[in-house]
């Protein structure tokens, strides 16, 4: 690889800064909160008008219910036609740029308040977490496809992200067992770092029966629901061990029929958050255990697993990744370092398969989830030719 295609592509990119800028709040407009399927896939129509006309094809996975997941290569074969994920293709592996579509905001909030630049900060719903980070992705595949077009690079961006990934985890562990390397577009930390390990996470709803009787007149034939939810509410909170990383929290619960009644129902939900995956299966054996205890009598309980996010831990091969990032990133004038957070995100799927994986790669940006969410503008193009000159230095021969 050229030290030439480089500057070629920084250069490239720096001169489509306001063509980033102007599909990015595009992009911040178009309502796309997770259950809205039809805003999601709107946000894919105008990112496939994007991609074809840097002449790089679309593929869509339809999804039902959830936005459909687009994947596109710079170098077409390199797709090939394994769906399920088993074998890896014979041409050189990809390094997949991942990315989600969706936003946790409801419909009508890009209307209320829609994208604008102020004080050198973009604002708007998603912006940073993460419609910054699909931009930045697009137009580095876009460089690639002019100026390094043998390089096999992917991109997937996916629907559903912000409630699980139920539908697209598939379509990105097939991904990840043909990767060479991954980065994730989750915006860069406000410290402008990116991320290099990340928590896993369960998310369960858990349900108790009892049996109704009256409170005053006939007590003791009742089983009080909630007197039960109440202890596994304390036990599931003992199973915290903050030192270690290990957290759960009953985050809400309710249920009954009347003050003058014994509940004969309750319902409850479910977080935990964990740093690796032997944790996980310790943590989902330990549900089971307080589930099947009985301190009412007459009663019964269950767990559900809704969703779950495993963990970003890093490797000897991810460390090498991040080296390669981290190096460019000072060169180009940006030192950054390397952070762990508590939040979950697509990465851990990919990490957990054994795909060197690094994550918050997207612009930088802060308040993610609110009203005053944002990104630094300028990291937006700083972040995509750090990027883009990475995976350069990756491509070359060794």
């Amino acid at each position: 690889m050229k030290d030439a295609n480089e500057h070629e592509i920084r250069a490239w990119l720096a001169e489509r800064e306001p063509a980033m800028l102007a599909l990015l709040a595009e992009l911040v407009n178009i309502d796309s909160g997770s259950y809205d399927k039809p805003g999601v896939d709107a946000v894919g129509a105008r990112l496939a008008q994007f991609f074809e006309s840097a002449g790089i094809a679309v593929r869509t996975e339809p999804v039902a219910e959830r936005g459909d997941v687009m994947r596109m290569a710079t170098v077409p074969d390199h797709a090939g036609p394994d769906h399920a994920g088993t074998d890896r293709d014979a041409a050189a592996p990809a390094i997949l740029l991942m990315g989600h579509r969706d936003t946790v905001f409801p419909k009508g909030e890009a209307s209320r308040r829609p994208f604008r630049i102020d004080g050198g900060r973009a604002y708007g719903p998603g912006v940073a977490d993460m419609k910054g980070g699909l931009v930045m992705n697009a137009f580095v595949m876009a460089a690639f496809k002019q100026f390094a077009p043998g390089v096999p690079l992917v991109a997937l961006m996916t629907g559903d992200e912000e409630i699980g990934s139920l539908a697209s985890r598939p379509f990105i562990e097939r991904e990840a067992r043909k990767a060479r390397a991954v980065f994730n577009a989750e915006p860069g930390r406000v410290s402008g770092n990116v991320v290099t390990g990340r928590k896993g996470g369960l998310h369960f709803t858990f349900e108790v029966t009892g049996k109704a009787a009256h409170s005053g007149v006939n007590f003791t034939d009742g089983a009080s629901a909630i007197g039960e939810m109440a202890h596994k509410i304390l036990a599931l909170h003992g199973l915290t061990r903050v030192p270690e990383g290990i957290t759960v929290n009953v985050g809400l619960a309710g249920g009954g029929q009347s003050h003058n009644t014994t509940a004969p129902h309750a319902r409850g939900e479910i977080d935990t958050r964990y740093v690796t995956n032997d944790q996980r299966d310790h943590l989902v054996a330990s549900v089971e255990r307080i589930m099947a205890e009985v301190q009412v009598p007459g009663t019964r309980s269950r767990a559900t697993l809704l969703s779950e996010f495993l963990p970003l831990v890093p490797t000897p091969e991810s460390e090498a990744v991040t080296g390669v990032y981290l190096s460019v990133a000072a060169e180009l004038g940006h030192p950054i370092s390397g952070e762990f957070t508590g939040g979950c995100a697509d990465s851990g799927f990919t990490a957990s398969l054994g795909a060197p994986t690094l994550c918050g790669t997207g612009p930088v940006g802060g308040k993610a989830h609110t009203a005053d969410e944002y990104i630094e503008v300028p990291s937006l193009l700083a972040r995509a030719q750090i990027l883009a000159t990475t995976v350069l230095r990756m491509a070359r021969p060794a």
